[in-house]
């Protein structure tokens, strides 16, 4: 993708709260978890692609919503075939991002894990700096991504380490070292 080309971009509502999606004639450019509303849903992708025009999805955007859907109602989806440009990421991110994106749902790796499977086993943490800016959520699953022992680590989208939980447990996600599922929301 160019600097000059603008995405399109929609706002859906899932079960976790309003997402929005950017996307090219060819790829997806971003998935953007819920912010308290899907106005600053909205501005949030806004910010990030400045001259995004808010459209109705094509049939393939569609599709890959539908799939997202489907993955936050608990069913084992594999978003490994939705086209994604990250064209805008440096390279070490973008081979992260491969890395986390082969881990099925239900699953989840570590860092350090991930930082292993590059080849650079000390680099755990910039692992985690990669994924705390991976532009493409869910459809890259870096909430699948925690930090060593289990432990939950951070994650970026509103809501933090909650939403990375609840996400998880949507997805049935084996034991998680943090504690209970959901026990900060309550």
């Amino acid at each position: 993708m160019t600097a000059d080309t603008a995405p399109c971009f929609a706002v859906f509502d899932a079960p976790i709260g309003p997402c929005g999606i950017a996307w090219t004639e060819q790829a997806i450019v971003a998935f953007t978890l819920p912010e308290r509303t899907a106005e600053k849903t909205a501005a949030r992708l806004r910010r990030r692609w400045p001259a995004a025009v808010q459209a109705s999805p094509p049939a393939w955007v569609t599709a890959t919503i539908d799939k997202v859907l489907r993955l936050l109602h608990g069913d084992k989806v594999d978003l490994s075939d939705v086209p994604l440009d990250l064209a805008t990421s440096p390279g070490f991110h973008r081979r992260v991002y491969e890395v986390a994106r082969a881990i099925p749902p239900g699953h989840t790796m570590t860092y350090g894990e991930i930082a292993k499977r590059l080849g650079v086993p000390h680099e755990s943490r910039e692992v985690g700096q990669a994924l705390g800016r991976n532009p493409i959520a869910v459809i890259v699953p870096c909430h699948r991504v925690l930090g060593a022992d289990g432990k939950m680590g951070g994650f970026s989208a509103t809501g933090g380490v909650a939403t990375k939980r609840r996400i998880l447990e949507i997805e049935g996600a084996a034991a998680l070292g943090a504690g209970p599922l959901f026990e900060s929301l309550k």
